[in-house]
């Protein structure tokens, strides 16, 4: 199944790299969720994504696909234009960006437009390490966080949290009196001039409690990391079963949960999540196009095994270099049309009904979700 015609609502990436940052960046580490030196100089190369990536992106270049003379080639076409030709060649209409990730080092969200309509999904986590390290009391933090929350820029469609890399998804009540000790905690870091860093279970459970009741107010969806990432993460408690309590909570009933990268490994969970509860969504985003074909393949079987269409969500979760959103894109249309023709094979659909779920799964459910 053909799917190259129908534009993309990416709901969740993230800013590119500034061209004075990228000549600091090895290249091999945008294909990695790994970082140790000899992962990304040695073992990312003999990955299948690294190495079917090198042959699509060096058509798309114009060179041959060898990790040297795709280097010399975005060194030659200079990184505008590099970055024209991977957006052009993707197709998006709306791109929903996370700028809270490595944000002194990438571009602007709003330069992003020239190549689609953009708009921002806050990083809750970011936004409460700037308020702990501008403001000494917790009275005047909380009155902050709150009120940012309550009244985001108009730009802003969703909130994004990282709890699952701080302290994991099995998310507590806030307890007031630990909330304030962790604060302190971090206050004390800041004033010795050390690098903020939200990962106090308390702060980090509370920072999430207030995120879910302004969404409840604003009506605002709230991403979740879940699943694999860098190995800042503890993967057992990236389980998105974890948030049953938060999704059985009668106060957040309202608010969209969306369960970012398929939830991989525990992709199956988070399908049964979104098939049972109204307020659950889940998204393909890195499993599309961190994956071997046989992978993304699954992630997306497993999903219609039992996930409602019209809470299935794409993504790219690109980052950094604009090649993943190139590659996310090519990936995401082209497995989806394999996939749904394989249900109309079986019967599972009629081709009427695969066509309607392609163009649900890749823009009509993220416009309707995230009002766009």
């Amino acid at each position: 199944m053909d799917l190259s015609a129908i534009p993309l609502v990416d709901q969740h990436a993230h800013n590119l790299l500034r061209p004075e940052s990228a000549r600091d960046f090895a290249y091999p580490s945008a294909f990695t969720e790994g970082y140790a030196a000899e992962v990304v100089t040695r073992h990312v190369q003999e990955t299948i994504f690294f190495r079917r990536s090198m042959r699509e992106i060096a058509e798309l270049l114009g060179c041959e696909p060898r990790l040297g003379a795709i280097l010399e080639a975005r060194e030659r076409l200079g990184f505008e234009e590099v970055a024209r030709r991977c957006f052009a060649a993707a197709g998006f209409e709306v791109i929903l960006l996370d700028d809270g990730f490595m944000p002194d080092r990438v571009m602007p969200t709003e330069w992003h437009n020239r190549f689609a309509q953009v708009r921002r999904l806050l990083r809750v986590e970011f936004l409460a390490e700037q308020l702990i390290g501008a403001l000494s009391s917790w009275e005047a933090f909380e009155e902050a966080f709150r009120a940012a929350l309550h009244t985001p820029d108009p730009e802003v469609v969703g909130f994004k949290t990282i709890v699952a890399y701080r302290t994991g998804l099995a998310i507590a009540p806030p307890d007031p009196e630990a909330v304030r000790t962790a604060f302190q905690a971090m206050r004390q870091q800041a004033e010795r001039g050390e690098r903020i860093r939200l990962a106090h279970k308390p702060l980090n459970d509370w920072v999430v409690w207030q995120t879910l009741e302004a969404a409840t107010h604003l009506r605002l969806p709230v991403q979740f990391h879940t699943g694999f990432g860098d190995p800042d993460l503890d993967l057992r408690w990236a389980n998105p079963l974890h948030l049953r309590p938060l999704l059985e909570h009668p106060g957040f009933r309202r608010v969209p949960f969306v369960l970012l990268h398929a939830s991989y490994p525990y992709t199956r969970e988070a399908g049964y999540l979104a098939a049972v509860y109204p307020h659950v969504y889940v998204d393909l985003g890195l499993a599309i196009p961190f994956l071997s074909q046989t992978g993304m393949a699954f992630a997306v079987r497993a999903f219609l095994e039992l996930t409602p269409i019209s809470k299935i969500l794409f993504s790219t979760d690109a980052h950094l270099i604009p090649e993943l959103f190139y590659l996310g894109a090519r990936w995401g249309r082209r497995i989806l049309g394999e996939i749904l023709e394989e249900t109309v094979r079986a019967g599972d659909l009629t081709v009427t009904e695969a066509e309607d779920a392609a163009e649900a799964i890749l823009r009509r459910n993220a416009r309707a979700l995230y009002a766009l």
